[in-house]
């Protein structure tokens, strides 16, 4: 019975790696469709409307398959690990309402001299996921 244990243990190892490898290269690979839709039409490509369009499209697309690789990602962890992720998620989705609103108002009441952007408001949720995650891992060892 324990070597049936071991062997899957270690087969839950190899396939949580496996997710994770995968997640990685999504994740970059939409990062980089990112930059090419946010850098593109300006620099490569003079504002044509069609190979704007067709960038976006990819993007979705590539956003869509990454989500997509996350929930086998999720699904691929034990109940602890799934909790951890879960609780940073909602930990982030709470920042990000949060801050989110607040963060578009303060220009509206003249607080700060500059319009704000998504990509702050992604990062602050980036971040605040990889603490909750970090922080989660930290209380369940």
């Amino acid at each position: 019975m324990n070597a049936k244990k071991t062997t899957d243990n270690c087969h839950t190892l190899a396939q949580t790696k496996k997710n994770t490898l995968r997640l990685f290269f999504w994740s970059v690979v939409w990062a980089l469709a990112t930059a090419g839709v946010a850098f593109g039409p300006k620099n490569l490509w003079n504002f044509n409307k069609w190979l704007t369009i067709t960038a976006v499209l990819i993007h979705i697309g590539l956003g869509l398959g990454m989500i997509r690789v996350f929930k086998q990602f999720l699904l691929g962890l034990d109940e602890l690990q799934r909790k951890i992720h879960l609780d940073a998620m909602a930990l982030s989705l709470g920042i990000g309402l949060v801050f989110g609103g607040s963060y578009e108002m303060l220009e509206d009441i003249k607080l700060i001299p500059f319009q704000p952007e998504i990509p702050h408001l992604l990062t602050v949720m980036y971040l605040t996921y990889a603490v909750g995650a970090i922080l989660g891992i930290r209380k369940y060892q």
